[in-house]
């Protein structure tokens, strides 16, 4: 190959022209921009073929992902199936139960449970007296929800309805010194009373015997007396238990389930007769009136036992 260069300055001579046009043209094109529009049209044709150089490395891109993509497809759609056969096999073994405990309930003439509606709810704020525990939630009166009515969140009890407005109500926590709820060890039956305690982490459980048989660890449902909570809803589990023979009673402490500390959204739990949402039967307005008498409507905070 022939220089292109056969005659001329030295290597040094051409080395620093080079250098001074360099120089020349960076000055030219920042002072005046001599060299913008020449600078595109170089852009423009240089464009093509980086795109053609990018065309190898974006096809395999695209085909690694697309095969990837499919295969996670396939992968998901296939334990969705399964997961599908499992929940159509324990909703049939759910039919079975509840078929075989209709049957149970119509031979001991004991009456069958009714279906409970489930309503969602979500907390609007929380009381700020650290005496009080107290949460409004965003459904009222128009949305069917009435006084004592029953609050879930996914874990067991959280409380029940206190006041009712039109848009809003007031629920009392199982930890409010001011709410009872009767319970039952699901152990073996035995019938306590929770109260609050004022601590979110605490219930008291009083007026239990020595010779009850009661345990840490053990789980605490609702036992469905009074008529407010259905049976069987977790609602605290035993933390502690004092057997003193110098006390008369033990002392019996739990501690809730619900996460009443972090509540967000809430079920508000009704029958499905629709008679016991809107127009209370004469039995619950006469117990509703004798509250009222024990217990003025002004005082949203009155320390007398809310008993369910």
């Amino acid at each position: 190959m022939n220089p292109i260069f056969k005659h001329g300055p030295s290597p040094q001579h051409r080395l620093v022209l080079v250098l001074f046009c360099s120089a020349l043209l960076i000055f030219f094109d920042h002072k005046t921009a001599s060299f913008e529009s020449f600078r595109g049209y170089l852009q423009s044709m240089v464009s093509p073929l980086q795109y053609l150089a990018n065309t190898p490395k974006q096809a395999m891109t695209w085909a690694s992902e697309n095969v990837a993509t499919r295969r996670q497809l396939l992968a998901e759609n296939q334990q969705y199936r399964l997961n599908e056969l499992k929940f159509h096999e324990q909703a049939m073994q759910l039919d079975i139960i509840k078929q075989e405990n209709e049957r149970l309930r119509s031979l001991l003439a004991s009456p069958l449970r009714g279906e409970l509606k489930k309503m969602v709810a979500e907390i609007l704020s929380v009381d700020s007296d650290p005496y009080s525990h107290q949460v409004v939630i965003n459904r009222g009166a128009g949305d069917g929800v009435y006084d004592g009515q029953p609050v879930i969140d996914a874990l067991g009890i959280v409380g029940q309805i206190l006041h009712v407005g039109q848009t809003s109500s007031r629920v009392i926590l199982i930890t409010d010194i001011s709410h009872a709820v009767p319970v039952r060890v699901q152990r073996n039956g035995l019938r306590l009373l929770a109260t609050g305690s004022g601590q979110i982490d605490k219930l008291n459980h009083t007026f239990v015997s020595q010779s009850a048989d009661i345990k840490n660890g053990d789980i605490l449902v609702t036992s469905g007396l009074g008529g407010k909570y259905p049976e069987g809803y977790p609602v605290s589990q035993v933390s502690f238990v004092s057997h003193d023979e110098s006390r008369e009673f033990m002392r019996v402490f739990s501690t809730p389930i619900a996460q009443i500390d972090r509540l967000r959204y809430l079920l508000l739990l009704s029958n499905d007769e629709p008679a016991s949402i809107f127009s209370p039967t004469p039995k619950a307005l006469q117990n509703k009136n004798s509250s009222k008498k024990a217990q003025p409507a002004t005082k949203a905070k009155s320390k007398t036992k809310v008993v369910s």
